[in-house]
């Protein structure tokens, strides 16, 4: 085949070459296939997201988990699944099919499989969206985050070679900088795709590239598997889709993923005879910072926190039950889109941000990415904060550190949309709170959460400070956080049966046409239904991505 040919002919066509159509890919090269990939980035991006994320995998009765004492079981995540969910919508039929397939892939075969594909993983497993309500609702019971070990790029890499070694072998094509603009259809069947040939960028991973139109291709598959990702990079699209119930969209957004996620792809989708559904369905976080050191635009980070900072509105009031830091992040949210302010405050010691802050990204963490466990023991068990959190507090726009109460409050009001805080509020908040904290008994609750996350050796290990005073001396310096919405993943997308096969409105599966990972609401149009569990999103792209592969090859 000609490695760059206007007009190709494949067996099987993948849209997009993120960690779903990396291993839809391999399964269907693994499979005799030809595989023409296509994406509108340069070839930099190869692995999209999947690449610049903290690695997070969503498993059920680990090795990890029995290791920690953790009782974890089927039965178990299920309700939690399900109970986080929320599933009541006529167009949840396929997302609960694809959530309880999903379920027992973690269960039995997930971890397995990638072990053979040689991902291995941290031994300390996190505390994800503890939830804090009852058990039927929202939330991991247990922890379930396993963390890969080399985060994003660890888990792309087995998959990048995967596919690069059937590239060499001539059974793959990789065509980058190939924008799909509509989907070829015959006889209300899918036969391939057309677009555009945007000019060459030598930019790095993740910076925003041109959109110049140098040509035009065609692409005519047996299967076309559309694996494009979501919506999080267009935030015109993001509050277009808003829903209601998580309040008005905001003014001010940052970004937690690069520009070229701009949910182009679903409409080309859509017109090609798919049916999107559950579009009001978003995943966005509200402990976004602005990065110091962007790499595109509006570009944020995650802070993943631990249960002990205290969580403030833009005025000053303290968050209600159980809205503490790890624990509900679209309730979170929800809360805050009602106070009628886009930011929101973290107040803390040097304490708590030593034993506590872990900033999402591949990126972000060197030691573990790099798998380096000198500098891994070094940044998480060593005294200080970890190097790129330092680096936050020295130059992110976001914090403020001071030695008193008052100078603190000074310097929060001092950053932009500060004005809004009521000083006395803030300081009976944190005085308030710390007179809880001198007694075993108290009525606060997230203090009485923080003790009891305590008896978990992993939080106990790395993840969560000794209960003190903010106020405390031997604890400082205090350090306050102005948090952004970050947007992130989309839940719902394009409606798949439990083959990967698009369906049309009126149910049947449109011929030729697949589709897999976030594009598809990580299969089915939203398996996670309105909330996720955390550590499941790169694991809906490879279940989704497999059966896709497979089943798009076995059709062919």
């Amino acid at each position: 085949m000609s490695p760059d040919p206007a007009r190709l002919t494949t067996d099987v066509l993948i849209v997009g070459w993120g960690l779903a159509g990396l291993v839809a890919a391999g399964e269907a090269a693994a499979a005799g296939k030809r595989v023409t990939i296509v994406d509108q980035e340069p070839r930099t991006n190869l692995g999209g997201q999947a690449w610049w994320s903290f690695g997070g995998l969503f498993f059920i009765d680990s090795p990890e988990q029995r290791r920690l004492g953790i009782h974890d079981s089927f039965e178990l995540a299920h309700q939690d699944w399900f109970g986080n969910a929320g599933f009541d919508r006529e167009e949840d039929t396929w997302p609960r099919r694809w959530a309880e397939a999903y379920l027992q892939f973690a269960h039995r075969e997930k971890r397995a499989w990638l072990r053979e594909k040689g991902v291995g993983f941290f031994p300390v497993v996190g505390w994800a969206e503890r939830g804090g309500y009852t058990a039927l609702g929202p939330g991991n019971s247990v922890p379930r985050f396993h963390i890969t070990w080399g985060t994003g790029p660890g888990i792309v890499a087995s998959f990048r070679r995967a596919v690069e070694d059937a590239e060499a072998r001539g059974l793959v094509t990789i065509l980058p900088r190939r924008r799909v603009t509509r989907l070829l259809v015959q006889d209300g069947a899918v036969v391939g795709a057309a677009g555009d040939v945007l000019a060459p960028s030598g930019a790095a991973r993740g910076v925003a590239t041109s959109r110049e139109i140098v040509g035009a291709f065609e692409i005519s598959a047996a299967a076309t598997i559309v694996s494009s990702g979501g919506i999080g990079g267009n935030h015109e699209l993001v509050r277009r889709q808003w829903p209601a119930r998580l309040g008005t969209p905001p003014e001010t957004m940052i970004s937690g993923v690069p520009a070229y996620v701009d949910g182009s792809m679903l409409e080309v989708t859509e017109h090609g005879g798919a049916r999107l559904i559950n579009g009001d369905r978003m995943w966005h976080y509200v402990e976004g910072i602005q990065n110091w050191d962007p790499v595109w635009p509006d570009h944020g980070i995650r802070i993943l926190p631990g249960p002990s900072s205290i969580w403030l509105d833009a005025t000053g009031k303290r968050l209600p039950v159980p809205l503490f830091p790890g624990y509900d992040t679209l309730g979170t949210l929800a809360h805050l889109r009602a106070t009628g302010y886009d930011h929101s405050w973290f107040v803390l010691s040097r304490q708590i941000i030593e034993k506590e802050f872990t900033l999402s990204g591949s990126e972000q963490n060197p030691d573990l990415t790099g798998k380096d466990v000198q500098l891994l023991l070094k940044s998480r068990l060593g005294k200080g904060a970890a190097g790129p959190v330092q680096a936050f507090m020295d130059r992110g726009a976001d914090f403020v550190v001071r030695d008193s109460i008052d100078d603190l409050i000074a310097g929060m009001r001092a950053l932009p949309g500060g004005d809004v805080l009521d000083a006395e509020r803030v300081r009976r908040e944190v005085e308030a709170r710390d007179r809880e904290i001198d007694n075993d008994f108290t009525k606060d609750a997230q203090i009485a959460m923080l003790r009891s996350a305590r008896a978990f050796r992993g939080d106990r290990l790395i993840r969560t400070a000794a209960p003190h005073r903010i106020l405390d001396p031997k604890a400082g310096p205090l350090i306050a956080v102005k948090l952004h919405v970050l947007t992130r993943k989309s839940l719902g997308g394009i409606e798949t049966d439990l083959d990967a096969r698009a369906l049309a409105p009126g149910g049947a599966p449109v011929p030729g046409l697949y589709a897999a990972g976030e594009a598809s609401g990580f299969g089915g149009g939203g398996v996670h239904g309105y909330r996720a569990l955390e550590g499941t999103f790169l694991g809906g792209c490879l279940f989704s991505g497999r059966i896709a592969g497979r089943s798009a090859a076995a059709a062919v």
